[in-house]
């Protein structure tokens, strides 16, 4: 199996495709300009005290308050309140953690109006985005993540992943770290962290130190609350640490800046694949070069096909997301109802299974299967759904087939399901009905050019149009492409989009900013 990274910068968002063999299986997506994303951690302010839910709400500045529960204070909550204090109060000095003095633990039956209270600052990390009507879901257990380890202040413990089997390895891992962490510091050892050797866990351990360092300057700096006082890194970086597998052969990215931060990343993590990273040069968008924007249109929305005519229909809502399993117009198979019921449902519990990844979608879901009579047949598809899951990272349970057919899936959720809209408003009609006629779309672009070159003046320019119109317009010797260049000069650009409807068109500048050339009719 070939596994490839592909990564689309754009202006106000950054997107990370994952291919499997050409086939797209995960998609995430991030604003460039969001702030809240797990793992940011806030200076903020206790707004609420909720003595029934034995929680408070936190002002994050987020426009709803953040949900702090008393449970996710951490047992370690009494000695990072103690150093923050300490920290505010102090602005000249900086006292070094490995001094500090760890108080008992907090007490799991206690309060939280016992422990908080209203306007005091508490240090906090966002571990659920805002989702839905909710706020953002809080924690003062603080961590730090990287690759190989999980910083945690206030700790003094070294644990080992459990999905490390062999116990020497684990020993090992754990002796080297109580070894080289500093005092009052807790590590979680990862997965990936087997096999590897005490420089790489060392450099790791440093730099994630330094991470807490620069926090906890940014408390004792701090002037208005909430602030925040630690970022998990680049938007790119961020998506790619999860899911970067060594045995990826390639990771393409569109912008130079990025390539060269992921290029940095993988040289730092795994030196020896630092090759495999791409700047990708091509007019197409990226997404198109690689297919990713056709598979994208294919396997959103509420109907998703997958083989011989069978197709899912997903449906979300508030409190879960439902999945309908149709046969659709497919030919009869050869073992009669039930043989054709369970071809139908295991390709339906593999196109589940990457809809999952793809759209991430966490909390509850319930499948109606199609009826099976045969209890084997049953098991066969409880154990497909089993396998096929297994590549999926999010924590996650299957219950087998109830009575009725269904089977009910929890996947852990962190941040709101993806959820693209495949269908498009037409572009040129806006929703009336009505277009002006489409052999006039060509005279309007070139009337656009006039505009851009005679009264802009500007040389160089692209124009992203649908492939159909971008075949017509590039069609033979002297084409319309060839009569605007010789008309207007060879700076302009025709560049085919998939992601436009049959008569959009954007222009973008040489700098790759939109140019924005809507008529005034088209704003309305």
């Amino acid at each position: 199996m070939t596994s490839e990274l592909v990564v689309d910068v754009q202006p106000k968002e950054v997107s990370i495709a994952l291919l499997e063999d050409k086939s797209l299986v995960e998609l995430q997506s991030e604003g460039r300009n969001i702030s809240f994303s797990v793992g940011n951690m806030y200076l903020g302010r206790v707004k609420k005290l909720m003595p029934g839910l034995n929680a408070c709400f936190v002002d994050v500045g987020y426009e709803k308050d953040a949900f702090l529960h008393y449970l996710d204070l951490g047992p370690q909550f009494n000695s990072l309140e103690k150093f923050v204090k300490q920290t505010l109060s102090d602005k000249k000095k900086l006292n070094p953690i490995s001094k500090a003095t760890l108080l008992p633990d907090l007490d799991k039956d206690g309060t939280i109006a016992n422990t908080l209270k209203v306007g005091q600052e508490v240090v906090v990390q966002i571990v659920k985005e805002p989702i839905s009507t909710k706020g953002p879901r809080l924690t003062s257990e603080l961590s730090f993540a990287g690759r190989y380890l999980v910083l945690i202040p206030f700790n003094d413990k070294v644990s080992v992943s459990q999905k490390i089997k062999s116990s020497e390895e684990r020993a090992r891992l754990k002796q080297l770290l109580m070894s080289i962490k500093p005092k009052n510091f807790g590590v979680i050892v990862r997965t990936v962290a087997e096999g590897k050797r005490v420089a790489e866990l060392d450099g790791e351990l440093k730099v994630l130190l330094k991470h807490w360092e620069e926090a906890i300057t940014k408390v004792q700096k701090a002037t208005k609350f909430p602030t925040l006082i630690y970022e998990e890194t680049s938007r790119a970086v961020g998506l790619l640490r999860d899911l970067f597998n060594p045995s990826f052969e390639n990771i393409y990215v569109n912008n130079e800046a990025v390539y060269n931060e992921i290029k940095d990343y993988v040289s730092l993590i795994a030196p020896e694949r630092a090759e495999i990273v791409k700047l990708y040069k091509g007019q197409l968008p990226i997404y198109d070069n690689f297919g990713i924007t056709k598979q994208i249109k294919s396997s959103f929305g509420k109907t998703v096909s997958y083989k011989s005519g069978a197709y899912l229909i997903i449906e979300h809502t508030e409190a879960l997301h439902v999945v309908d399993v149709n046969s659709g117009n497919r030919t009869k198979n050869a073992n009669g109802q039930e043989g054709n019921a369970l071809e139908v449902n295991l390709g339906a519990a593999d196109e589940l299974a990457r809809q999952l990844r793809l759209r991430d979608m966490g909390g509850i879901i319930v499948v109606d299967f199609i009826d099976m009579n045969e209890a084997e047949n049953r098991q066969k598809l409880y154990e497909r759904m089993c396998a096929n899951m297994q590549k999926d990272r999010a924590r996650h349970n299957i219950l087998p087939l109830s009575k009725f057919g269904l089977m009910q899936i929890t996947r852990q959720r962190v941040r709101p399901a993806m959820d693209i809209n495949t269908t498009e408003t037409c572009p040129t009609c806006f929703g009336k009905g009505t277009i002006k006629s489409s052999i006039l779309f060509t005279d309007t672009l070139e009337s656009k050019i006039d505009y851009l070159v005679n009264k802009l003046k500007l040389k160089k320019f692209s124009l992203h149009i649908h492939p159909y119109i971008a075949a017509y317009i590039n069609q033979g010797i002297l084409s319309l492409k060839r009569k605007w260049q010789m008309k207007y000069g060879f700076g302009i650009k025709i560049i085919p989009s998939q992601k436009l409807a049959f008569l959009e068109y954007v222009f973008y500048d040489s700098h790759g900013e939109e140019i924005d050339m809507k008529e005034e009719i088209e704003i309305k």
